[in-house]
């Protein structure tokens, strides 16, 4: 249930004139009242004889009764409150209900023999209700309404637990802007999965996913078919924007168009520059003329770095500064969004809500100290620049590495929203994980089923010696790991890093010293990705030469990454 307090006006009459009209606004029905401050006031969606000026004239009354000077110049408060679109529908009593326990924790009308202000709640859609009152009590005085904002959220958590409703988070003001009821309406006509306002808001995120001027902003937003108008100073300084769809028209035929700050706190345009800054006093910005240059090894390439940026990203959440920590997670939305641009048509719809619940956890009060996120700006760049992935090949088992490792750093994100209190943000971290964990499953399959035959395929000496290398590197995992079904794969990936020169007992240390494994759902496929991404090993080995190493091991590097072999750049696209 979300109560939202709007600023105070000064038009009673035009306020119950909007919420009693169902001519210009369609999700309109049956307005009536279901509550006010004596139980008798007027209603004039059910009383033919009443009209809005009697309503609003006993509602003034105590404003109109103080001298002229006296009077509050903005003296009318107003409150929606909505229920979660997963409810049932409320009765009018328990709306009723509701009204008179919101007018009475937020100082509007405390009761107990306290003097109150005149107020009247309405009801004209079956989720919710509005709540007029004016900021007069019947003796003359100003109401303690400090905080009633707040104070309303917090009887709304009441509420929903004695009323068995979805209990909403708790926020903090930093939240985009839900869709009206009249918006969600429009979608359903028009059938639309999502709103004008939600549509716009995932267009202008993934334009912004890496890039590094207002010209390359602006282009991406055009090449997304929207409709742009720009708002400038007389100078000609560029102060905001505004975007529209194409086909979301107003009832005039003209685009319905929304600023850049309507659509989400951190999508105006000064905010947005503010990424824009920190890329240009970064050492390893191209120049301009190199901003759309080819991406080394392609969507493959992208993923993996995105993987390595990701992974060093869990490790700066987790204990670097609180101001560093939230431009990561900044920045972990904007790879989000360019991995489920650029993804195939398997794993995009998942990693599309993945990128749209997430959206949530990206902000807090906590405001990012922008610079330190560069890795994973340029790793969500490289994905836009590397295009469209296949989801098949390098390209799809990159995929699956890449998030695998932004699992971590989603949870990373959740844990420390969590120790904040960010309560929203960190339920939008965890249902983000669990989308990220259903595209996982999709990615994964083939790369690690392709994995899983060719540890089969080890000969048994080769077999039993990763075995012993297992259990000497992670003897407190060991037996977890080998009755896992991943074990085989896991198995093949020690061999081919033996085969590349690699000491496996070294990346298996070092794979499960960086974090702990305990909490992961299979061992195995975490290891396997840290290590085929540490070693540089191809991520798809569905066309790769089986191991043949006999039961002697290979001579192992000692330093540097190792080159990969030939026969295994098969495997790569």
């Amino acid at each position: 249930m979300i109560p939202s307090v709007n600023p105070s006006g000064s038009d009673t009459r035009g306020l119950l004139y909007y919420l009693y009209d169902t001519g210009k606004y369609e999700d309109h029905t049956d307005p009536h009242l279901v509550a006010s401050f004596d139980g008798m006031s007027p209603d004039p969606g059910r009383d033919p004889n009443a009209t809005l000026t009697d309503l609003q004239r006993l509602l003034d009354q105590p404003v109109m009764a103080l001298a002229k000077h006296a009077r509050p110049a903005k003296h009318v408060w107003h409150t929606s409150v909505r229920a979660d679109p997963g409810d049932r529908v409320l009765s009018d009593e328990e709306w009723s209900d509701i009204a008179r326990r919101i007018v009475a924790a937020t100082g509007i009308d405390p009761g107990d023999g306290q003097p109150g202000c005149r107020w009247a709640a309405v009801r004209h859609a079956d989720d919710h209700i509005h709540i007029v009152a004016t900021l007069v009590t019947e003796d003359g005085h100003r109401p303690d309404d400090y905080r009633s904002g707040a104070r309303a959220q917090a009887e709304a958590r009441l509420i929903e637990k004695e009323l068995g409703l979805r209990e909403v988070a708790p926020g903090d003001g930093t939240a985009a802007q839900r869709p009206t009821s009249a918006e969600r309406h429009k979608a359903e006509r028009q059938g639309r999965e999502r709103t004008a306002r939600e549509e716009l808001r995932e267009t202008v995120r993934r334009a912004v996913a890496g890039a590094r001027s207002e010209e390359e902003f602006f282009d991406r937003l055009a090449a997304a078919g929207l409709l742009i108008r720009k708002r400038a100073a007389p100078s000609g300084d560029l102060l905001g924007y505004k975007v529209a769809l194409p086909d979301d028209r107003n009832k005039d035929g003209e685009p319905v168009f929304y600023p850049g700050a309507r659509l989400a706190p951190d999508l105006s345009l000064p905010r947005i520059r503010e990424r824009w800054s920190a890329d240009a006093h970064a050492e390893d910005s191209p120049a301009p003329g190199l901003a759309s240059r080819a991406v080394p090894g392609g969507p493959a390439g992208a993923r993996r770095r995105a993987a390595s940026a990701a992974w060093q990203a869990v490790l700066v959440i987790e204990d670097g500064q609180d101001a560093v920590a939230a431009a990561h997670i900044a920045a972990a939305g904007e790879v989000l969004d360019a991995l489920a641009k650029t993804s195939a048509a398997h794993t995009r719809r998942e990693l599309r809500e993945v990128a749209f619940v997430f959206e949530r956890a990206s902000r807090s009060h906590v405001r990012a100290e922008r610079g330190h996120d560069r890795a994973l700006r340029q790793a969500a760049r490289d994905l836009v620049h590397g295009g469209p992935a296949l989801g098949r090949g390098e390209d799809g088992a990159t995929t699956a590495m890449a998030i695998d490792m932004l699992f971590f750093l989603i949870t990373a994100a959740g844990h420390w929203h969590a120790k904040k209190g960010h309560a929203q943000q960190a339920a939008a971290a965890r249902q983000a994980a669990e989308h990220l964990r259903a595209a996982y499953q999709a990615a994964a399959a083939q790369p690690l089923g392709a994995l899983y035959q060719r540890g089969r395929r080890l000969g048994r000496p080769l077999l039993n010696r990763q075995t012993q290398v297992l259990r000497e590197a992670l003897p407190a995992l060991a037996e977890r790991v080998l009755d896992e079904p991943g074990w085989y794969a896991l198995a093949a990936t020690l061999a081919d890093a033996e085969a590349a020169g690699h000491d496996p007992a070294a990346l298996l240390a070092d794979a499960a010293g960086r974090r702990e494994l305990g909490t992961a759902d299979s061992v195995s496929d975490v290891l396997v990705w840290r290590l085929r991404r540490s070693a540089d090993l191809p991520a798809d080995t569905s066309d790769a030469v089986p191991v043949t190493a006999t039961a002697e091991a290979p001579a192992r590097r000692t330093s540097g990454r190792a080159s990969r072999r030939p026969e295994a750049r098969r495997g790569r696209s």
